[in-house]
C-alpha cells in the first residue's frame, strides 16, 4: 500500500509536468505556412510579390482578386485570398447547387480581344560559373538553377528591371533579391550577401545588385529563378551560351 501511495503522488506530480512541457514546445514551435490554403495572412516584410512567389501564382492574380489598385499597399495582418473565388467554392456549389441548363448564347460581332503577350527581356548571365544544380534539381531548389562561383563574386541584374523585394523571408532562398521586369516576367537572386540595392530601385541590365553568398552546404553559389506570370520556368534556353 505504501509503494502504491508513492506511485499515486509521483503521477500527480509528472502528468502536469508533461502536459505544461507540452503546450510551451507547441507554443515554440514555428509557424508553417499552409500552401492548400485559400488565404494567406500576411506578415511582416512581405510584399504582394513574395506571397504571390510562395503560392506559385502571378502577383496580378492576387491584385484582381483581392481588389488591389496598388500592389505595393498591403499591411501585416490582412487576410489575402490566394486562390482563384470560383476554384474555392466550385466544390461547394457542386454538391449542393443543380447543374444548370445550358442557355444559348447571343452571337457577338467581333471577337473579343486577345492581349498580346508581353516581351521578354534580353537577359544576360547574373554571374559566371558553372551549373550546380538544374531546373528541377533536388540539390536546393528546383525552381531554378544554382551557379557555383567564390564568396564575394559579383551577381549582376539579369535584365533591367525595378527591384520588389530584399529580405530574408522566404525560407530555402537565403538573403534574396527580386526584379521585376514588367508586368509578366520577374528573377530572382538568393543566397546573395552585400546587397546594394533597395526595394523600389530600378536597375539596369548588367547592374551590380549583390554578391554571392553561401548556399546548401555552406558552399558558395547562386540561386538564380526566372518567372513567367508567376510559373517558374528554366532559365537555361533563355540565357545566352556560355563562353
Amino acid at each position: 500500500s505504501g509503494c502504491r501511495c508513492m506511485a499515486d503522488r509521483v503521477s500527480r506530480w509528472v502528468c502536469p509536468c508533461f502536459v505544461i512541457f507540452g503546450m510551451v514546445l507547441g507554443a515554440c514551435a514555428p509557424t508553417r505556412l499552409d500552401y492548400e490554403s485559400p488565404t494567406h495572412v500576411v506578415r511582416r516584410g512581405e510584399t504582394l510579390y513574395t506571397i504571390a512567389w510562395q503560392h506559385g501564382v502571378d502577383y496580378r492574380q492576387l491584385a484582381r482578386w483581392n481588389s488591389l489598385s496598388n500592389p505595393d499597399l498591403i499591411y501585416p495582418g490582412q487576410r489575402l485570398r490566394v486562390r482563384a473565388p470560383e476554384a474555392a467554392s466550385a466544390g461547394s456549389r457542386s454538391a449542393t447547387a443543380p447543374r444548370p441548363t445550358p442557355q444559348p448564347q447571343a452571337r457577338t460581332s467581333a471577337p473579343p480581344r486577345v492581349a498580346a503577350p508581353l516581351p521578354q527581356p534580353s537577359w544576360m548571365w547574373p554571374t559566371a560559373g558553372q551549373i550546380a544544380a538544374g531546373f528541377g534539381s533536388t540539390d536546393g531548389i528546383g525552381s531554378g538553377i544554382a551557379v557555383a562561383g567564390t564568396s564575394g563574386q559579383s551577381i549582376q541584374a539579369a535584365a533591367s528591371g525595378r527591384i520588389v523585394y530584399v529580405g530574408t523571408g522566404l525560407a530555402g532562398y537565403g538573403q534574396l533579391v527580386i526584379v521585376q521586369h514588367n508586368d509578366a516576367w520577374l528573377s530572382a537572386y538568393g543566397h546573395t550577401e552585400r546587397v546594394l540595392v533597395e526595394q523600389g530601385d530600378t536597375v539596369e541590365r548588367g547592374q551590380r545588385i549583390a554578391s554571392m553568398g553561401l548556399g546548401p552546404r555552406r558552399q558558395p553559389r547562386l540561386h538564380f529563378e526566372i518567372r513567367r506570370n508567376g510559373e517558374p520556368v528554366d532559365p537555361l534556353p533563355l540565357l545566352p551560351a556560355q563562353r
